[in-house]
Parts: C-alpha cells; structure tokens; sequence
C-alpha cells in the first residue's frame, strides 16, 4: 500500500472514531441519522454544487445507479448503527461492525475484482479481525455476562454490528467501484449519495414533527459534529482507494478501532481496557502487515 493512502486511512480512522462517539453520545435514531445528512449536504454545499456544475453533465447512467446505490446503503447503515448504539455498548457493535464490513469486502474485491494480496496481507488481515475479536471482549465476553438482560444486550450489539459490517461492506463495494472503475469524483459522489439519502429519510422524520423538533433540540450539536466532519473522513478513504488495492484499503480502516480504544472507554466510562489494549495493538501489527503486503 503508498504511504500516501496509508497516512489518508490513518486520518480517516481517528475521524471516525470521534464522530461514532459523538453518535453514541446522542443516542439517536432515523432522525439524527436525518440531522446528520443534512448538516452534511449544507456544510459540503459549496464544494458540491462547484463539482457538480463541472462534472455532473458528463455522467452516464452508470454513475447516477451507483450514487443513488450508495445513498440507500447509507441510509441502512446510520438507521442499523444508530439502532445498534441505543440498544448495546459502543465496544460491541463498533468493533463488530469495522471488523465484519471491511474484511467481507476485501474478500469479495480478491474473488470478483482480481485483486492479489500476499501471504503477509491475509496475516494482516487475521491480525485485524482478532484484535476486533479482542476489543469486542476476547473469549471472556459470554462469561462475565450474569443476567438475562445483560445477555441479551450483548446479543443485540451482536447482531446490530454483524448488520452494520454488511452495509460497510455494500457500500465500500459500490462506491469502490464508483471510484476506481467509473472515475468518479469521490468528493461528488459521495455528495449526490448524501444527498440521496437525506431525500429518502424525509418522510419518516415529517411523520413526528414534534418528536423530531424535541430529538433537534437535544441533538443538533452532535449532528453538526458528525455531519462536519464524517464526509471528511469517508472522502479520504475513497481518495485512498483510487491510488491502493480495496482488499488493503478496507481492512487498514481498522485502524479506527485503535482510536476508539484509547478514547471511547475513557469518554463513555465501558470497561475492558487492557483486552481493548490488546486489540489495538493486534490492529496496529495487522495494518502495517497489510501496508508492506
């Protein structure tokens, strides 16, 4: 992998963990996930309307099927994730969904796209998905469980993250994709994706006006927060991916899990530091096998 995208996925990582805490934190649902899609459409307005004017005219229906793809998918992360937040810890489903999305990308970029990846990479790879495995709570994460409602609030991170890493690994594909085979802009196609996506969670949020006007009242600030600064993150992963293979890009986002190690448990006060210790240094090892594979 170029220095240059490894450094990109770095900074993408420790972005992405900031923002899913600020999500965590705002214990949202489809209405934060609208909030932040739209804060996102208006804070970006400018550079995308810029790209648009230059650039939409010469797509094709190629690109507008991938960017509306993209803003479903989307859509089906925040709602999952978010759902997945309200309902489990964020050292559960985070983990499980950076883990699950980005290594079934990878795997299907080498099956379908032709991608190669060495002996070193798929043991970076291992090395990723273990210390997901580790930060999520290692072997010891069913044994400590000692009632029925604690069971089943693992469970439900579980499968909230599982669902999440499907819609990582769907998108990654579709806008991998978009960037590496049709040339798209990432910077626009991200845009027209987000706004895609905002239109589609118009309705439900027009169903409650009142509910949503409470929800913006006690979470605007950390819409604006993820919204600002989410795209950055997903724009620098998406530039990564014009100049490296997917099946390397997409694992080495792993990295954020370092991140949400070394500040989530500190920020939302959730236990197993040393095993999340563990993890990330296994991540850490994993990316720089990947880097030199």
């Amino acid at each position: 992998m170029p220095v240059t995208a490894l450094v990109l996925v770095v900074l993408a990582g420790l972005i992405h963990a900031v923002w899913n805490i600020a999500a965590k934190k705002a214990d949202g649902d489809v209405r934060f996930a609208f909030f932040i899609s739209l804060f996102t459409v208006l804070v970006w307005a400018p550079l995308g309307v810029y790209l648009g004017w230059q650039q939409l005219g010469t797509w094709g229906f190629a690109e507008w099927a991938c960017a509306a793809a993209s803003g479903v998918i989307h859509v089906l992360y925040f709602v999952v994730l978010l759902r997945g937040y309200r309902k489990s810890d964020l050292t559960v489903v985070y983990p499980l969904a950076r883990g699950s999305g980005p290594l079934i990308s990878s795997m299907v970029a080498i099956a379908l796209f032709g991608e190669h990846i060495s002996a070193l990479g798929f043991a970076g790879i291992g090395a990723v998905a273990f210390g997901v495995f580790l930060i999520a709570g290692g072997p010891g994460i069913w044994s400590k469980l000692r009632t029925d409602e604690q069971r089943e609030r693992i469970h439900k991170g579980v499968q909230y993250g599982v669902l999440t890493g499907l819609t990582i690994a769907s998108y990654t594909l579709v806008d991998g994709y978009s960037v590496k085979v049709l040339l798209m802009s990432p910077i626009l196609a991200f845009y027209v994706a987000c706004s895609v996506q905002t239109l589609l969670m118009v309705p439900p949020v027009l169903q409650d006006l009142g509910m949503a006007k409470q929800h913006w009242q006690r979470q605007w600030k950390y819409a604006l927060l993820v919204g600002a600064v989410s795209p950055v993150s997903y724009v620098m992963v998406l530039y990564a991916l014009q100049i490296a293979p997917l099946s390397h890009v997409a694992p080495a986002r792993e990295v954020s899990m370092l991140f949400a190690a070394l500040l989530g448990g500190h920020l939302l006060g959730e236990g197993d530091r040393l095993a999340r210790l563990c993890g990330a240094v296994c991540i850490c090892l994993g990316v720089a096998a990947l880097a030199l594979g």
